[in-house]
């Protein structure tokens, strides 16, 4: 058995007052490194080896611009989001089970970045094949 992770991101929040409050810039809005609906599938085999280059090169799927979302071919993922899944896709490409006890299915998880103003919320899917 083999696996591979899909990742899509089902939301992105924006809380203004805290950017106000806290931010150098009083307004830098949404996260531009994502759009909601986007999907990245990461591979670890002969050709492939994504978890090792942060994400490059992943994105399948976008609503935007495809060279300018985190995860094309120019852009790696950015860095808060990457520190906050990357060890469920790598448990995943290992077969682990990502939150098992937690969410409804073993093989998946709800989970998001850490930028307190702007998440991003991710969906993180084991995905088994032969």
């Amino acid at each position: 058995m083999k696996h591979k992770v899909k990742v899509t991101v089902l939301d992105k929040k924006l809380y203004p007052e805290l950017q106000q409050q806290y931010c150098v810039s009083s307004a830098p809005g949404v996260c531009s490194c994502y759009n909601v609906g986007d999907e990245f599938i990461f591979c670890h085999d002969g050709e492939r080896k994504d978890y090792l280059h942060v994400g490059l090169n992943t994105l399948v799927k976008t609503t935007g611009d495809p060279d300018t979302v985190a995860g094309c071919p120019k852009l790696p993922f950015c860095s808060e989001a990457w520190d906050a899944i990357y060890r469920y896709i790598y448990a995943g490409m290992q077969g682990g089970s990502i939150m098992k006890d937690w969410m409804k299915k073993e093989n998946e998880m709800i989970t998001c970045c850490s930028d307190g103003t702007r998440p991003v919320i991710f969906k993180i899917e084991r995905i088994d094949y032969e």
